[in-house]
């Protein structure tokens, strides 16, 4: 009883009912969160019953969703004409109840990104996703988006940046998205884009590292290096040296790269076992497309690895993730080849 009372809950006596101080709210997509004003905090469960439960149904006919400017879900009553931060349909929720964790971990290669982050609010996050423009990285940007949080797409090409944007407000009107230039086979290019994004004087919770080329031609960028591995690893690098102060002054925050499992078939040491760094930017008589992205990959995971093993105490997490075999987006146009390998194995693997 008397942590009850330290609590605050002693005062109520139906198990759905709220203590002193606790509202009861929704997220954008009807799952219902409790906040504590005396503690200035939420959280998913009933803080007397430990349920979790989502509101079911539509919304009552002339109700309409809005978001404030903070990002909090309020609902417009046009018949009545008032505004009320109170779900109408929090009188009809249902119990969620989460099944107990097995052997078998919760998501698979089935498992979609609105499935994982559902229930999830993301208002007042900050994320850029370099690559955003179309496959892996739009599907990211348009669920994160989809989800409350403000995401810029560091895209090549602003006009496709631009018709990545429309595709996901053609989704939800009040998406926060916006595209700039960014291009990672210019040096020059990538601290332009650091210093457009500090002049917003935004925080930065979410850095994906994204875009990526595969199967290309040998090349060199206008810094003198192989394309493959500027593209794929050392802009990227540069990028996230530039954005450090910003994801520290914003932790918790985290870096994700997205790396690939080919990163096993390859080396970048040489016979004695020492880095050789010639095999990162190899000359044309010595390049292989595909050696070139297994290496770049390579060095993905070997940043991520040490860059969560200096910012992890400043409160900013790094993770490198293979997003799975051979799906089937952009990266293999190089080389119809690449082309048809992918779409003969399209059926067997995850779609984007």
């Amino acid at each position: 009883m008397a942590a009850l009372k330290y609590a605050g809950l002693e005062d109520t006596d139906s198990e759905e009912e709220l203590p002193p101080g606790w509202e009861e709210r929704t997220t954008k997509d009807g799952w219902v969160y409790y906040a504590n004003h005396l503690e200035e905090k939420t959280q998913w469960e009933h803080p007397k019953s430990g349920k979790r439960k989502r509101v079911a149904g539509d919304l009552p006919y002339g109700w309409e969703q809005e978001t404030d400017e903070n990002g909090q879900v309020y609902f417009v009553d046009h018949i009545n004409k008032r505004t009320t931060y109170l779900d109408p349909r929090l009188a009809f929720t249902v119990e969620d109840n989460p099944v107990k964790p097995t052997t078998r971990q919760k998501y698979d290669g089935n498992s979609t990104a609105m499935e994982i982050l559902q229930g999830r609010d993301l208002s007042g996050k900050v994320v850029i996703i370099t690559g955003a423009n179309s496959g892996i990285g739009f599907e990211t940007a348009k669920s994160l988006a989809l989800h409350g949080a403000c995401v810029i797409l560091a895209c090549r090409s602003l006009a496709r940046g631009s018709d990545a944007v429309q595709r996901i407000l053609g989704e939800w009107h009040k998406a926060k998205v916006e595209a700039m230039t960014l291009d990672l086979a210019s040096l020059r290019s990538v601290q332009h884009f650091a210093e457009a994004f500090k002049s917003k004087n935004l925080p930065l919770h979410i850095l994906i590292c994204n875009a990526a080329v595969f199967g290309a031609p040998w090349s060199l960028t206008e810094d003198g290096l192989e394309t493959t591995f500027q593209v794929n690893h050392l802009g990227h690098f540069y990028l996230v040296q530039l954005l450090e102060d910003v994801l520290r002054q914003s932790s918790p925050a985290r870096v994700v790269v997205v790396s690939s499992e080919s990163h096993r078939f390859t080396e970048i040491n040489d016979s004695s076992g020492k880095l050789d760094f010639s095999l990162l930017s190899p000359s044309k008589k010595e390049y292989w497309a595909m050696l070139a992205y297994n290496r770049s990959k390579l060095c993905n995971i070997l940043f991520s690895n040490e860059l969560n093993r200096r910012l992890s105490p400043h409160g900013v997490t790094s993770n490198s993730v293979h997003p799975g075999n051979m799906i089937y987006s952009s990266i293999h146009r190089n080389w119809w080849v690449y082309t048809l390998l992918f779409i003969l194995a399209r059926p067997f693997t995850k779609s984007m």
